[in-house]
Order: structure tokens, then C-alpha cells, then sequence
């Protein structure tokens, strides 16, 4: 059986803390992904199991299973007699935007016909919220917001099935976030579409509750590769 490695000190991926250890797997999963989506590890890199397992304090075992989670998100690849790849680059995380563009939008359109007067107050008090967090550049608070808001129009549409096929597609991660909206200009187009997405759904206008949506993921997301990789990829072959 594998023993436990005491975590050695890494600037790419967060050790696992002793309190997680209940969920090792799952915690294991976690910050190997974020790792992997905030660009720590490069398109084509090899992941040493036993030098990521010293880096993160665990055995290899559960590395082993979040790493067959990872592939089977496509995150990363396992290549016989050869070892496990990242797959994650620039090219797959404007891939990963336009997926989430098209189910976000459609969440979107379903919100806007499905809605209750309640789901619409909820929706409207995060907008009055997530104005008072941009005006005052409360960057944490609003990443906060920002999830409770795409989660109650998540909430609203009903939409289990493609709630769950959206949450594969998430490649946002928090150090990446704080850094986009740590700039004024960018809260201010973010809180602005939010707010304009928020008035679709509540005025059961679903053409424009998608468009907006699909308009806002693109945009956010292009920013995210251009903050991660430096460049929005070309779409050419190597």
C-alpha cells in the first residue's frame, strides 16, 4: 500500500491540507485541475505521478484516480507504456468557451420561459448586489456573486441535464478571476451584461436571454485564454 508523502514546497499546485484528507480524492482532483486550467502545466507536458504526489503531501493512489477523472474530462491523456499528458492548451480552452457559450445560452433561453416571480426577485437582488461590489471593487465578494448569479438562472431554467453537461466545461479558476475583475473596465462590462441578462429573463425575452449570454461566455472566456495562454489560438495547425 502506498504510504502518505509529506508535501514538498511547489509555486504550480497546492499541497492537500491535513483536514481533507476524509475526501482525499476529490481534494486531489481539485487542485490538480486548477493547476492544470490556470496554465501551470503546459499542452503536451508529462505528469510525473510520484513527483506530483510528493508536490501535493498524498500517496499515489488517489493522484491515480483524480488523474482518470481528469481524462475522462479531457483534461489530460494516458498514453501506453508512456505516461499521462496534458491536453489542456490555449486551442482546447477556446473549445471549452464555445461549449459553455451554447449550454449557458440555452439555460439562458429556458430561464427566461420557465422563471418564477420569485427566481426573478432572487435574479434582481443579485444585480443590485453585484452593482454595490463593482462600484467598490469588492473583487472577492464578486466573484461570489457571480456564481450565485449564473447558479439562480441555472436554478430558474430547471434544466438538470444540461446543468450537469455545463459543469464539465467550467475552466474558470479563482486566481485567474481575481485578476480579470481586479480591473475596472472589466467589472463594469461584466456587471453590465450580467444586469442586461437579468432583464431578458425577467421580461420572458428568450432570444435575447441567449444572445446576450452566448455573447457575455465568448467574451469573458476569449479573456480568460488571452490572461492564461497570451493569445486567442488561430484555429491553424501546427
Amino acid at each position: 500500500m502506498d504510504r502518505e508523502e509529506a508535501p514538498v514546497e511547489s509555486d504550480r499546485i497546492i499541497p492537500i491540507q491535513p483536514i481533507y484528507l476524509a475526501n482525499l480524492r476529490d481534494h486531489v482532483h481539485h487542485n490538480l485541475r486548477e493547476a492544470i486550467l490556470a496554465g501551470r502545466f503546459g499542452s503536451g507536458e508529462r505528469l510525473n505521478e510520484r513527483d506530483l504526489a510528493r508536490e501535493l503531501g498524498v500517496s499515489t493512489t488517489p493522484l491515480k484516480e483524480a488523474l482518470r477523472q481528469l481524462e475522462a474530462e479531457g483534461l489530460v491523456r494516458t498514453e501506453a507504456r508512456r505516461g499521462v499528458y496534458v491536453t489542456f492548451g490555449a486551442q482546447q480552452a477556446e473549445e471549452m468557451t464555445l461549449a459553455r457559450a451554447a449550454l449557458e445560452s440555452m439555460i439562458a433561453r429556458l430561464a427566461a420561459k420557465r422563471a418564477s416571480a420569485s427566481d426573478i426577485k432572487r435574479l434582481q437582488d443579485l444585480v443590485r448586489s453585484m452593482e454595490t461590489a463593482t462600484v467598490a471593487g469588492d473583487v472577492a465578494h464578486l466573484i461570489e456573486l457571480n456564481e450565485a448569479f449564473h447558479g439562480q438562472i441555472h436554478e430558474a431554467s430547471g434544466c438538470d441535464y444540461l446543468r450537469r453537461l455545463q459543469a464539465r466545461q467550467q475552466m474558470y479558476n479563482y486566481t485567474t478571476r481575481v485578476g480579470l475583475l481586479g480591473e475596472a473596465e472589466e467589472r463594469q462590462r461584466a456587471f453590465a451584461e450580467h444586469r442586461a441578462i437579468a432583464e431578458a429573463i425577467a421580461h420572458g425575452d428568450q432570444d435575447e436571454a441567449e444572445r446576450i449570454m452566448r455573447d457575455h461566455v465568448v467574451r469573458s472566456g476569449q479573456r480568460h485564454v488571452q490572461t492564461i495562454f497570451g493569445a486567442i489560438p488561430t484555429g491553424e495547425k501546427e
